[in-house]
């Protein structure tokens, strides 16, 4: 039998039995998918787990799982932002689960990113950041990201750097700008997360930018702006008079 009519697991008979004692659950992933499919907006984040879940669990009820990786990790957001390592101390999530909500992750970030490409970025700000908190607003640890801009302001490079500590990020200036004068850059936005959740910046934040946005004026190219993100929000340095 052609695998895509096989008899799904909620499907009467489908797992392999008559109706008679049929698990409550029957039924029910079909029902999700017409009501996802008519309304995916009005779904529950639990229910949107349920949907992700089917995919890696062919059979049985994930309905506890979704509710059960909510409950340690606080929100859909953070579900699939949730690195590798702690979704599988979930009990009931296999690598197939694990999977398949990166995949949801990765698939988000990469819709928000391609809005972004060859637009000058300038005058698709709000995209431009829906995209860096997608990308790294959930993040256990910091991360700094540069966006490399030509003389048009279109991106042309964006460029994860290592990762670093629950509160730092080694940065040093004069890579940032050594990469920029690779590219023919004429402008960089610089981008990190605060795993606090709170975009403020602080000291060292401020010291680090003004030390890139010397080196790189040194060379004729430009720091159009650093932006902070978090869960609670995001800070624009430019916005707040900081460059």
């Amino acid at each position: 039998m052609p695998l895509g009519d096989r008899p799904e697991a909620d499907a009467p008979g489908g797992d392999g039995t008559s109706g008679v004692g049929k698990p409550h659950y029957t039924g029910h992933r079909a029902r999700l998918r017409e009501r996802f499919l008519a309304d995916p907006e009005a779904m529950p984040d639990y229910e949107l787990l349920e949907l992700l879940l089917c995919l890696a669990q062919p059979r049985g009820d994930v309905k506890p799982l979704a509710k059960a990786l909510l409950a340690r990790f606080g929100g859909f957001a953070e579900v699939v932002s949730a690195e590798p390592e702690k979704l599988r101390c979930v009990k009931g999530l296999g690598e197939t689960g694990v999977a398949a909500l990166k995949t949801a992750q990765a698939t988000a970030v990469r819709l928000l990113r391609d809005r972004v490409r060859n637009q000058p970025v300038l005058s698709s700000w709000d995209q431009l950041l829906d995209y860096c908190r997608a990308a790294m607003a959930y993040g256990a640890v910091e991360q700094f990201r540069l966006l490399f801009l030509d003389t048009r302001n279109r991106l042309i490079a964006d460029e994860p750097q290592q990762k670093g500590t629950i509160n730092h990020t080694p940065v040093y200036p004069r890579e940032v700008v050594r990469r920029a004068l690779d590219l023919h850059a004429s402008a960089i936005i610089l981008v990190h997360n605060h795993p606090s959740g709170d975009p403020t910046p602080s000291k060292a934040d401020i010291q680090m930018t003004l030390q890139i946005r010397n080196a790189a004026h040194a060379v004729g190219v430009s720091l159009h702006d650093h932006v902070i993100v978090g869960r609670d929000g995001h800070v624009s340095f430019k916005a707040q008079g900081l460059l």
